[in-house]
This record gives structure tokens, C-alpha cells and sequence, in this order.
């Protein structure tokens, strides 16, 4: 370890700012904001530079630096662009046994500024050494896209019932385990969402359950997984995946996206195939009511959005009749991912006013749906489940006034590096996917909308 990470609290500590220029305006932005008390030591400040010490009323002296300035600082932050500056500053505080940052020199340091991710007050520093500012930097924007914009709201809600929690449970195993349920339960959701009141009605709910040691109620989360690709998860379906004890997923989720829930959760696979029915939508209901009851986050995991034939509904129906807490996460559907993948726009105002999402399923080895609606031109049609039917959708579409001629396309296994696109007509779509062995899973776009996928 070349650095022991550490906090200061440098709120009315005296530090000393060497420098007037851009890069000491950005170290001296970072001292006003924790509190420091600067004295400023440059021959001149730059705009900024004068414009916050003009309004924090700083210290500041418009001349070059003394050895002797360093003397009663807590910190020292060399900032200017001259190397043998910096060096002086760096031996005269190390010779009183100062702190001393010379900015992107960690050879003339002996402490250095982290790149932060601010959720105050959590902070998450991160540093390379001094070996890759902007290393530290990519790194920041990669936690601070996965950390919810109101942690620090949770943070403050902790703090301020921690004595609560003190006082009315007395055993440390108690304590931990409410704080793991408010952190990763509704209760943070509720605040993350923003309804900070809900929050604390549950909250005392669930130190009233941990008091009289009552089982405590779990949560259920229906996430969508989206169309394949992992990274098209949102930041909350992942974050509510790496808390879920139990994931429940179904045959259309990627099993890549399987890995970024908690090593010790327990995955459930309640998928449904083609001639392989599975578990049925009413044992799914219970599996969610059971673990829900037990007190465990559960994750349901379906493919694309939970509410676009997925069942959803149904889920949300049963957990609410059994006034079980339940989030819905949505996920970007698989036509959306299939067209945006294959390059075709689904609107286009030249050629398609609107968007028909239609379910392809076939019941009793036929296909019902409303032929004469969806043949109506100047639309676009997103088939889902479509491939056993197609070629007797795309009979009932000709057959109800839809031009054999219309473009039509068929996206196998949509966003994954193995995707495949079949792009045709009406007339001759089902003859290239049948040549071409497609086993799914597929979503089929027709429209005119098809025909600008040639123009990329």
C-alpha cells in the first residue's frame, strides 16, 4: 500500500494554498467546500482564483513563496506550474512534518487528492498513486453511475435514528440485522424515490416488528433484464439484483445477467418453453409469496419489461392482494432493443405515425388477432413470440389488404453478440427464416420503417 487512505477534517484547520492559477482554483473549490481555513500565496491569482477568495474572504498575499509559510498549516497544497516551486514547498513542509499535496507530483507528496464521488455525506475516494489522474478519474464516473443520487439522503435518515435503534434493541446481531433490512429493502427504495414520510412509517414498522421479534415482511422487486445485453440494465435493476436473496428468472433472460446478482442469492429458473410449459403463472405467484413472507428481497427477473407480456400484472396483482411491498423496475422491451440493435426506426414521420406491440403466441395452433387493424398501413407492427406463427401471421396480414411487397425484418436473438437479422417482404420473410433454421428467441417489425434500415 503506498497510501493509508484517510479523511481529514479540515473545517477551521489552517491550510495553505500555493498557487493563483486554474489548477489551484480546482484544489481551492475543494478546501472551501470542507471547510478549511486557506491562506493564499501566489505572485498573481487568475480570475476565479481572486473571485473566490474575494468572496470567502481569504487570506492572500500577492507575492512569491517563503519557506516560512508553511509554519502552523495542517495542509499544504502546491499548485503552481513551476517544478522548483513546488520542490521548495515540499521540503519546507516535510521539514516540520506537514502535509504536503504537490498536485500531480506524488514524488514531491506525502498526501495526495482522491478523485471523489460526493453522496454527502458518503464519499468515495479513489486513487491510482499519483500514477493516473485520469484513471482515478474514469473510475469515479464508473462508481458515480452506480451509486443512487439520494445515498446521502439515506445516510442522514441512519443517522438520525441510530440512538433509536440503540435504545430499543440491545443486542449488537438485532442491530445489524435491521440496519441490512432498512438498507436493502423498501425503506431505502422509498427513499431513493423520494418519499422520505413512507420511508419513516416503514422504518417504525420494522423496529417495531424487531422489538417484539416479529418476522419481518421481505420485498419484491419485478425487474426487467431487458432484450440480452447486460449492459442495457438500468442502475436500479442492478443494484436491487447485488441485494436480492432470492432471484427468480425466467427463459428469456440472458444467464450473464444472472452473474451480477449476489454470489450466495438463490437462483430460481421459472421459465416456460415451447412445449415445455414449466412451473405455471399461479406457482410462480406463490414462490414470491413464500420467500416475500420469510422475510427475504426477492428479485423477479424477466426478460425485456416486467409489464410487456410478461405477466407483470399478474404478479403485482397477487403480491398487492397479499399486501406484500413490491417494486417494479421497467426494463427496455425486446422490440425497442431489436430495432435499435437492427438499425430500423420504428417511427419514422414520413412513413409510420405509430407503434403496434402485438404478441405473436399462438393458442390452439392458431393465431387470433385483429387481421383488418393490423393491416391498416402507415404503421409499424412489433411481433413478439411471433416465430412459430409467422408465416400464418404474415398470410392473415396479406390476406386482410397489407401490400406483399411491405418490408419486413425478423431479429433473432436481439443485442447478443450471436444476433442475427433476416430483412424482407411480407411475402418472402417466413421463407428466409425457415432456410435459415431461426430458433429464437425473435421479434419480427414490419412497416415501411423496415426500408430505412438500408440507408446505415
Amino acid at each position: 500500500m503506498d497510501y493509508l487512505p484517510l479523511f481529514l477534517d479540515l473545517r477551521d484547520r489552517p491550510v495553505l494554498l500555493v498557487g493563483g492559477g486554474e489548477i489551484a482554483c480546482r484544489k481551492l473549490e475543494l478546501l472551501l467546500r470542507a471547510g478549511a481555513s486557506v491562506r493564499i500565496v501566489a505572485p498573481t491569482l487568475g480570475a476565479q482564483t481572486r473571485a473566490l477568495a474575494e468572496a470567502h474572504h481569504l487570506d492572500v498575499q500577492e507575492r512569491p513563496f517563503a519557506p516560512s509559510d508553511v509554519g502552523g498549516c495542517y495542509l499544504v497544497v502546491a499548485a503552481t506550474d513551476d517544478g522548483a516551486v513546488n520542490e521548495s514547498v515540499f521540503q519546507a513542509g516535510s521539514a516540520i512534518q506537514t502535509l504536503v499535496n504537490s498536485v500531480d507530483q506524488p514524488h514531491i507528496s506525502n498526501a495526495i487528492f482522491p478523485a471523489l464521488v460526493d453522496r454527502e455525506p458518503v464519499l468515495v475516494a479513489i486513487s491510482t498513486g499519483g500514477r493516473s489522474p485520469t484513471l482515478a478519474r474514469l473510475v469515479r464516473s464508473w462508481i458515480e453511475a452506480r451509486l443512487p443520487a439520494r445515498l446521502g439522503v439515506l445516510a442522514r435518515f441512519i443517522g438520525a435514528r441510530r440512538d433509536a435503534v440503540k435504545h430499543t434493541l440491545s443486542g449488537i446481531p438485532a442491530r445489524q440485522r435491521l440496519w441490512q433490512r432498512v438498507i436493502t429493502g423498501d425503506v431505502a427504495e422509498r427513499i431513493f424515490l423520494g418519499d422520505d414520510d413512507g420511508a419513516g412509517r416503514r422504518f417504525d414498522a420494522l423496529l417495531d416488528d424487531a422489538s417484539a421479534e416479529k418476522a419481518t415482511q421481505g420485498l419484491v422487486a419485478l425487474v426487467g433484464a431487458g432484450p440480452g445485453d447486460p449492459e442495457l440494465l438500468t442502475l436500479k435493476a442492478l443494484r436491487l439484483l447485488q441485494q436480492a436473496d432470492v432471484v427468480l428468472y425466467d427463459n428469456l433472460v440472458n444467464p450473464a445477467i444472472l452473474d451480477y446478482a449476489r454470489r450466495d442469492a438463490d437462483k430460481v429458473y421459472v421459465g416456460k418453453r415451447r412445449r415445455f410449459p414449466g412451473i405455471r403463472q399461479e406457482g410462480i405467484n406463490a414462490l414470491l409469496l413464500e420467500h416475500a413472507r420469510a422475510g427475504r428481497t426477492v428479485v423477479r427477473l424477466k426478460g425485456g419489461d416486467p409489464f410487456i407480456f410478461g405477466r407483470g400484472g399478474e404478479e403485482i396483482e397477487s403480491l398487492g392482494a397479499a399486501g406484500i411491498d413490491c417494486v417494479v423496475v421497467p426494463g427496455i422491451t425486446a422490440g425497442i432493443g431489436a430495432a435499435s440493435y437492427a438499425g430500423i426506426p420504428l417511427t419514422h414521420r414520413d412513413v409510420s405515425q405509430s407503434v403496434r406491440f402485438v404478441t405473436g403466441h399462438r393458442q390452439n395452433d392458431t393465431v387470433n388477432l385483429d387481421w383488418p387493424e393490423l393491416a391498416r398501413p402507415d404503421q409499424t407492427l412489433v411481433i413478439y413470440m411471433g416465430l412459430p406463427g409467422l408465416e400464418e401471421i404474415l398470410r392473415e396480414l396479406v390476406a386482410h389488404g397489407m401490400p406483399a411487397a411491405t418490408p419486413a425484418a425478423l431479429v433473432e436473438k436481439a443485442t447478443l453478440p450471436a444476433q442475427r437479422i433476416f430483412q424482407g417482404t411480407v411475402a418472402d420473410l417466413a421463407e428466409q427464416v425457415r432456410a435459415a433454421g431461426v430458433t429464437g428467441p425473435t421479434t419480427a417489425i414490419i412497416g415501411n420503417v423496415v426500408a430505412c434500415r438500408k440507408a446505415r
